[in-house]
């Protein structure tokens, strides 16, 4: 698992990805760049595609394996659906490498900002919310 701490605050992250996906007129452009943003993903390692990290409630298969490493969470994960990785991917851009602190209290609100999430099916955005939620119930976890 790769280890880096994030160079940038949370919040410069998230003004970076609503830049970078609202630079983008045409909602496939921005379903393109996202899709490609899930091709860059790391490997996840089979042993951590268990039922434990499964994603349950998605329509595709999802797995989030998360470690806590020097007081901060890292993520691997991995989908079988290609839009579906790159949501993982945007979602660990921001929470991948931050404290259970900024992992449980980050709110998500850039996702309405980048213009994907009115584009989404009902099936991806209950997806995604599982996604959120998981990744969210471990930071609150980790702060206990």
């Amino acid at each position: 698992m790769n280890f880096n701490v994030p160079t940038q605050t949370i919040e410069e992250t998230k003004a970076d990805l609503i830049k970078r996906f609202t630079y983008f007129k045409n909602p496939k452009d921005r379903y393109k760049y996202l899709i490609d943003m899930g091709k860059q993903l790391q490997a996840l390692d089979e042993t951590f595609q268990t039922d434990e990290n499964r994603i349950h409630g998605c329509q595709s298969q999802v797995w989030i394996h998360i470690e806590e490493h020097d007081g901060r969470l890292f993520m691997q994960a991995k989908s079988d659906a290609a839009i579906v990785s790159g949501l993982i991917a945007l979602l660990l851009k921001v929470y991948n490498g931050r404290t259970p602190e900024e992992v449980a209290h980050t709110p998500l609100d850039f996702l309405g900002e980048i213009g994907l999430l009115q584009q989404l099916s009902p099936n991806r955005s209950t997806g995604l919310y599982h996604m959120i939620k998981r990744i969210q119930s471990e930071g609150n976890k980790r702060l206990n």
